[in-house]
């Protein structure tokens, strides 16, 4: 790559945000969007055209980054993730467009209370705070760093629950965040995606007289994409994060319904809109546990698919796959993406097997969150072979290839092929997806100093013996920009006004505090983020 591919360039670079500007989208939105005229307009109304106004200003930057990726041809990351905690999105959008204080400015002309605004926004909780939070993090720190970067995730109707309070105990109700219009996405159907599930595996000829294996009566539904704009702060890149929302692939049966059967009338597209309903459905009944293994295959599936069509826009070489794809595995619940970017190059490129599993190593990267042995995510095998026939095949043949070379390697230590074997053998077998997702990566992180010693040492001590170059550490951090500049702006104002404010997007800058540490400032009581000492 020549030339930095970022959409800093021509009209998108850098416009002022005014409070004209600001004024006259919120109004037109109003009028257009909504509807409505000021006196009938509600807060809700008021709330979603300031939204709306912020997310048209991302919109032309984010156009200019994908054709600035796509004209370059850019290696990208794809973050896929079970969970993002993303929150309430306007006032850290507003920050990172630097258009806090026009926004301020447009809002007092109107006579409408910020804070009452923000309030109205529904918070995006499809994740937890640790694991879901760390993702929504690294999507702003890549943006902002100018990554071309990417999340994948699932657009779950119903995200972390809400806590209420009902004769002294905690009840959990159903998180509605969709339950009115949410302004930061764009829905995408050009790109929808069929997923497979189900079936069985039958062997048939191929054109060579062997035997091929297909995968045959499968049941078929869909993924439909939704956007989520990523503003890098102060920069002029938008990457995106794509959710998937589950939907049947013929949702309404006219000619059932006619009969008077109307609860069967409907009953595919019910089945496929419960695999996005929830974000943790209950794994203590057989129905939950096959519910989440089919939303993590659904993720998997249609992340693969949608960035292989991306791929194939701009190259044709398979070798090049690598080069412009890196897939990173928040934790292993994205794992089968190892068996399923196997099948489509041995299935539907038919790409020899050393040939394609050489592509998928390359390509992986996988951080692990915990060192708890019980903790690690693992499916019985007789359930994987009901919902993914083809796959369990598959995992068995990696297994297979792996052992061998292990028992090549450490020929007089039976024991260490049961401990990094990826099947264990139990009753019923399991398949362990921590292992998997090593087997299938070139890179294998923990997060952080002590924890990724922990798991070199102790947790997967054998395959650091196998491989000492794949485990290295990537400490968890948190985003400077949402969590100090946008939460405690009187700080982030007495810090800027003390050492400058270089420190937004470099945390090493706040060393620099040291020199001050014991000496008297004035306290900052500003709340746009600037202060005087």
């Amino acid at each position: 790559m020549k030339t930095k591919p970022a959409a800093q360039r021509g009209h998108a670079d850098n416009q002022a945000v005014t409070e004209r500007l600001i004024y006259d989208r919120v109004h037109q939105h109003l009028k257009f969007t909504r509807c409505k005229n000021w006196g009938s307009a509600t807060d809700f109304d008021k709330y979603l055209s300031l939204a709306l106004t912020i997310r048209d200003l991302a919109v032309e930057k984010m156009i200019a980054t994908q054709g600035a990726y796509q004209r370059y041809n850019v290696k990208r990351v794809y973050y896929l993730s079970m969970e993002f905690l993303m929150g309430r999105m306007l006032t850290s959008n507003m920050t990172a467009l630097l258009a806090t204080e026009a926004a301020q400015r447009a809002m007092k002309r109107m006579k409408l209370d910020f804070a009452t605004l923000c309030s109205c926004e529904s918070d995006a909780a499809l994740g937890n705070g640790g694991l879901g939070r760390l993702a929504a993090c690294f999507l702003d720190s890549m943006a902002t760093m100018e990554l071309p970067a990417y999340g994948y995730g699932l657009r779950y109707e119903h995200g972390m629950f809400r806590q209420e309070l009902e004769d002294g105990w905690q009840r959990e109700r159903p998180d509605q965040w969709l339950k009115y219009i949410y302004p930061w996405e764009m829905v995408r159907p050009e790109y929808t995606i069929p997923v497979l599930v189900y079936g069985r595996m039958e062997n048939i000829r191929g054109p060579r007289g062997n035997l091929v294996p297909i995968w045959v009566d499968w049941q078929l539904f869909e993924g439909l994409p939704y956007d989520i704009p990523i503003i890098g702060y102060g920069v002029n890149t938008v990457n995106f994060l794509r959710l998937w929302s589950s939907r049947a692939n013929e949702g309404f049966r006219l000619d059932v319904f006619n009969k008077g059967d109307y609860v069967n009338a409907t009953q595919q597209k019910n089945w496929a809109e419960i695999i996005t309903k929830v974000l943790y459905p209950s794994d203590n009944t057989s129905a939950g546990k096959e519910l989440r293994l089919i939303q993590e295959y659904f993720l998997v599936s249609c992340s693969l698919r949608d960035l292989i069509r991306r791929f194939q826009k701009s190259n044709r070489n398979w070798n090049d796959f690598p080069k412009k794809t890196a897939i990173q595995l928040n934790d292993t619940h994205p794992a089968l993406a190892v068996a399923e970017l196997m099948r489509f190059f041995l299935d539907e490129i038919a790409l020899p097997w050393d040939k394609a599993w050489d592509l998928v190593v390359r390509t992986m990267g996988y951080t692990n969150h915990t060192i708890l042995p019980e903790a690690l995510e693992k499916w019985p095998a007789p359930l994987l072979e009901k919902v993914l026939p083809r796959h369990l095949k598959l995992i068995y043949d990696i297994n297979h290839r792996f052992l061998q070379k292990v028992e090549a390697r450490y020929p007089s230590d039976p024991q260490k092929k049961q401990r990094v074997s990826i099947i264990e053998e139990s009753e019923p077998k399991q398949i362990r997806m921590a292992n998997l997702a090593i087997i299938g990566s070139h890179s294998v992180n923990g997060v952080s100093e002590l924890h990724s010693h922990l798991i070199k040492q102790r947790v997967f001590h054998d395959f650091q013996e196998i491989w000492p170059r794949k485990f290295n550490n990537k400490t968890n951090g948190i985003t400077p920009r949402r969590w100090l500049l946008v939460c405690n702006p009187a700080l982030a104002g007495l810090i800027s006004a003390t050492i400058g404010d270089k420190w937004i997007k470099d945390l090493e800058q706040l060393r620099r505090l040291e020199a001050h540490a014991g000496g008297r400032s004035s306290a900052c009581t500003s709340t746009s983020g600037n202060c005087s000492t």
